[in-house]
């Protein structure tokens, strides 16, 4: 195995979509590597420095951002560009590896990524495989570290933004709160969200029981 992928930023309703790919000897990464979801944001950076620091590992990043996610694709042609652009940045021919699946189907989603490469590969799509793989596991922290420092941009532009998850209060009040000032959704929003429509809607209804 030469390669993991691995997304971060699929489901929430602010900013970017980041996919990383990893390259190289399993053997070489750093102590530690797990599913980014399990690390503290500090181990997260810590160990995306060791990664990137490894010796004979490669490293590619690709960002899918708001413009393109609220475009014609779906998310899950978008999870497979992401996951294709990232890899195309590393990949060699002949090499072989694994990616987190995006998709219900393993296979489908794997042959999908397969036909964006210009490359030959021998790749497959597994599902949580950012938890059996060092190598996905690596992707999945740079992923997620790209996301984070992404969010935290955000954050420094329009201040709290929360995680940019529609769960998450702090994200819904500054839609709501921005939306109530300016009229409109913030250029970071994903417009295509229901989340979206929902805080418009609120805003609308809130304009009219003014009257």
């Amino acid at each position: 195995m030469r390669f993991g992928v691995d997304e971060a930023g699929k489901g929430p309703v602010l900013g970017s979509m980041f996919a990383a790919a990893v390259r190289g000897p399993a053997h070489e990464l750093p102590n530690g590597i797990d599913d980014s979801k399990r690390l503290t944001p500090e181990r997260r950076e810590t160990l995306d420095r060791a990664i990137r620091e490894a010796d004979g590992v490669t490293v590619g990043v690709a960002e899918i951002p708001v413009s393109r996610i609220d475009g014609a694709e779906d998310m899950n042609t978008l999870t497979v560009a992401a996951q294709a652009e990232a890899l195309s940045q590393v990949v060699q021919a002949g090499d072989g590896g694994v990616i987190d699946a995006g998709d219900t189907s393993t296979e489908r989603f794997a042959e999908r990524v397969r036909k964006r490469l210009s490359v030959k590969t021998e790749l497959r799509a597994e599902h949580h495989a950012d938890e059996s793989y060092l190598l996905v596991g690596a992707a999945s922290i740079v992923a997620k570290v790209a996301r984070d420092a992404h969010v935290a941009a955000l954050a420094e532009q329009y201040g709290d933004v929360g995680s940019g998850y529609p769960s998450d209060p702090n994200t819904r009040t500054f839609l709501a709160d921005y939306v109530a000032e300016h009229g409109a959704l913030p250029p970071c929003a994903r417009t295509s969200w229901s989340t979206c429509d929902d805080v418009l809607a609120a805003a609308q209804q809130s304009s009219l029981g003014e009257f």
